[in-house]
Formats: C-alpha cells, sequence, structure tokens
C-alpha cells in the first residue's frame, strides 16, 4: 500500500466534508460573496509565505540532491499560484499596502506555526507530508467541483481558481511531490508511517479549520 493511500486513508472522513463546506460550494457555484473571497485571498497570500518557507527547509534538510532540486523547484512553482492570486488582487483592488498591514488571522497564524515547527524539527518525509496536506487538497477539491458542478471553471469570477487547481499542470507538479513522499518512505517502520499520518490529520483539520476560518472571516 502506498503511503500518501494510507494518510488519504487516515483523512478520509475530513477530505469527504472539504466539499459540502459552504465557501467551496460558494466557489463550486459561484455565489461565493466576494468579501469572504477577498478575505481568504489575503490570508492565503500571507499563508503562502510560511508554505514557502517550509519549503526551503526542506532543501536543507533533504538527504539527496534530488529531493533538494525537488524543494527548491517547488518554491518556483509557487510563482504560478501567485500569478492566480495576483489576477485576484486587481479585481478585488486589493493593494499591496493592505496585504502589508493585515494582521494574520489566529487560525492562520496557528497553522503555518505548526508546519514550520514540523519542517524545523523533523525530516524531508515529514515536511512533504505536512505540504501535500494542502497542496493535493486542492487538487483534489476542483476536481470535485467540477464533478458536482461541469460549469464551475466557466464561472466568469470563480473559473480561473477551479480550473489552476483542476490543471494538468498543477496534477504534475503534486505528482512529483507523490512521488518523492513515496522514495522517501520506502524503509519507514510502522510507526514512523503512523506518525506521518499523525502530521498529515493534523495539517488537514488546519486545512479544514482554514475554510471555516474563510467563511467565518475570522480574525
Amino acid at each position: 500500500m502506498k503511503t500518501i493511500d494510507l494518510l488519504l486513508d487516515a483523512t478520509k472522513d475530513i477530505w469527504e466534508a472539504y466539499n459540502n463546506h459552504p465557501f467551496i460550494l460558494g466557489i463550486q457555484n459561484g455565489t461565493l460573496s466576494r468579501d469572504k473571497f477577498k478575505y481568504y485571498m489575503i490570508q492565503d497570500y500571507l499563508y503562502l509565505g510560511d508554505y514557502a518557507k517550509s519549503f526551503a527547509v526542506g532543501v536543507a534538510k533533504a538527504k539527496s540532491p534530488q529531493i533538494a532540486r525537488l524543494f527548491a523547484k517547488y518554491i518556483d512553482v509557487m510563482t504560478g499560484e501567485m500569478d492566480v492570486h495576483s489576477g485576484y488582487m486587481g479585481m478585488l483592488n486589493i493593494t499591496e499596502e493592505e496585504l502589508c498591514t493585515t494582521p494574520r488571522a489566529l487560525n492562520n497564524l496557528s497553522y503555518t506555526s505548526y508546519m514550520l515547527r514540523v519542517a524545523y524539527e523533523e525530516g524531508e518525509a515529514e515536511i512533504l507530508a505536512a505540504i501535500l496536506s494542502c497542496a493535493l487538497s486542492y487538487e483534489v477539491i476542483a476536481k470535485k467541483m467540477l464533478q458536482q458542478n461541469p460549469n464551475a471553471g466557466q464561472d466568469a469570477f470563480y473559473g480561473s481558481w477551479v480550473t489552476n487547481y483542476a490543471s494538468q499542470r498543477y496534477h504534475d507538479d503534486n505528482q512529483q511531490l507523490l512521488d518523492a513522499l513515496e522514495s522517501t518512505t520506502q524503509q519507514y517502520t510502522p510507526q514512523q508511517l503512523d506518525h506521518l499520518a499523525e502530521i498529515f490529520v493534523v495539517c488537514s483539520r488546519y486545512e479544514m479549520d482554514f475554510w471555516d476560518m474563510s467563511w467565518n472571516m475570522s480574525k
């Protein structure tokens, strides 16, 4: 059984609940209020700064040149994700000053603090598990949106968000992370795999909290 299958099995209920969340359904159906999405975009922009730091620590923690290059490459890959953000920043009239002066919401700060703790204290596989809880869930969510509403990708406002995370390019980037996870856990003991699952569960719970936070526009 693949490592990722063990992790997904441990978080099955959480991941199934993502696409029933009102924030996700709002994007899927094009009905989400712009104020809530603006709040989300700013908080996600702030989140991505620390997310990138996790990859940077991964470069230093990597035990092989291949994994080090992968972590380094993914920092560049995130430029594509930031491009999506940039487009929405313009549509939502979000200024650079607003990005710099908006405080991180408590849930956002807690999530990134946990992820960075994993990065600094753990190894390359554990970093990958923390990273994939976010990266892979977005692909799964976007593809499920298109299954539930084939027109979701055509929405004038939210369509580009859906199509970006459901794209072949995004899948290919995730597949490299998944391949790295499998290669770095080939010799893992059941106890080590249980610990990976614990990290994946915690980060998946934080992902759900992020959707809650965005829906409620929590501080």
